[in-house]
């Protein structure tokens, strides 16, 4: 969950692999939608998908095994992260491959989620880091999505696909949304510091 102004300690450094990483990420976005339903194969659709939240975790790494971190970093990974678990969750949920309360309970999560990152920007609060809690119950709902997709497939391991898709949403559905409500604190932190900060022109 990011929100709010910019930390002057870190350079914006738009032209790392951790950022070319977040922007083929978010422009793949539509393969995983034409495979998905173009193509009409859901196990190649539930590879694209799986592969492109894996990623999450391969540009984090780059960025701090090689000194990536940059402002516009912070900003691109939670929101390829966000838009492609609502991507991922949406399309599933329209083939059908997943339970719809699966669906719904995540898609509410992110959509609250969003609007009050979008609200506490608004009212100008510092930017909130995104915790350990919250990158791993994004982690594993990356991954149930897939799973139910290729579990919804005709291939040999659907069923176990399957398996592997109930045990990641019913591992990451309480973690996410636990993350959710670690935010309430920070959220009201960030937006007292946003408050109290003097501004440019002071």
């Amino acid at each position: 969950m990011h929100c709010g102004t910019y930390d002057a300690g870190v350079d914006w450094r738009p032209f790392t692999v951790p950022n070319l990483i977040s922007v083929a990420r978010l422009c793949c976005i539509p393969l995983f939608w034409w495979v998905l339903f173009g193509l009409g194969d859901r196990w190649a659709a539930a590879v694209v998908l799986g592969v492109l939240g894996a990623t999450d975790w391969v540009d984090g790494y780059i960025a701090r095994r090689f000194d990536q971190v940059s402002e516009l970093g912070k900003i691109l990974d939670p929101t390829a992260d966000r838009l492609l678990l609502l991507v991922g969750v949406l399309g599933v949920a329209i083939d059908g491959s997943v339970p719809l309360w699966i669906a719904v309970t995540a898609l509410v999560r992110e959509g609250l989620v969003a609007l009050v990152a979008v609200v506490l920007a608004v009212l100008g609060a510092h930017r909130i880091e995104v915790t350990w809690w919250g990158k791993t119950g994004t982690f594993a709902m990356m991954f149930a999505f897939p799973f139910f997709l290729a579990g919804g497939s005709d291939i040999g391991l659907a069923e176990a696909f399957k398996v592997g898709g109930w045990f990641c949403a019913l591992v990451g559905l309480p973690i996410h949304y636990y993350s959710a409500l670690g935010y309430v604190p920070a959220a009201r932190a960030a937006l007292r510091a946003g408050r109290s900060s003097p501004t440019e022109d002071q």
